[in-house]
């Protein structure tokens, strides 16, 4: 068993400032089971660290047991399936359609449910599917990690589903100018094989002067 501090890079840095202290916590994908146990080090008792496969989980176990996070359960999941009901929900680490898919599948939704979301591709389809599904997105963050940059999306279930537009959808409540510059550059070159993107290319352009 290791006593040494668990450090995380800044994409999980930014899933952990999000979780809120004192509440039961799910790391839904876990792999490495890193994130989970970080937490326990950090003052959090009630964790589950779940994975749809068993090598991964079989992965986690061994973080576990190595720092000693007797607060950290692992548990063999595809999604929601075997889980409890959770406080606070992080599903990290995956494309945005695959959390779409295992969100498609939570029994646990409420107002009082935080999901910290981190997708790694494809975010504009994460943002138009959680409205679509009933979720309202309330925080983006910015995160980097090596020369890699991320959004982590703090959302909650309302109920209320609607469509967005298609600026809400590639940006979100992204404030940082160098994510806004990516989105911007990637809506540039979908206008060039797709007709479709042309118009939000040039409101783009015509707002940010890009």
């Amino acid at each position: 068993m290791q006593t040494t501090s668990i450090k995380l890079d800044g994409r999980l840095s930014a899933c952990a400032e999000l979780v809120r202290r004192c509440k039961t916590v799910a790391d839904i994908g876990t792999d490495h089971g890193l994130l989970p146990c970080f937490l326990w080090q950090n003052g959090w008792s009630d964790i589950i660290a779940s994975d749809i496969n068993q090598n991964p989980l079989n992965s986690a176990r061994e973080t576990i047991e190595r720092y000693g996070a007797g607060g950290v359960k692992p548990v063999l999941s595809n999604g929601f399936e075997n889980l409890p009901p959770r406080d606070d929900i992080i599903i990290a680490g995956m494309g945005g359609e695959t959390i779409l898919e295992i969100l498609s599948g939570c029994k646990y939704k409420d107002e009082n449910t935080r999901f910290i979301l981190q997708p790694m591709t494809r975010h504009e389809e994460l943002r138009r599917g959680l409205y679509a599904l009933g979720f309202e997105i309330i925080e983006e963050v910015f995160a980097v990690s090596g020369k890699k940059f991320y959004t982590v999306i703090y959302a909650r279930f309302t109920g209320n589903k609607c469509e967005i537009d298609e600026i809400f959808a590639f940006f979100g409540k992204q404030k940082n100018p160098v994510y806004i510059k990516s989105q911007s550059e990637k809506i540039k070159k979908l206008a060039k094989g797709d007709r479709r993107y042309s118009a939000l290319a040039a409101k783009i352009w015509t707002l940010s002067g890009i």
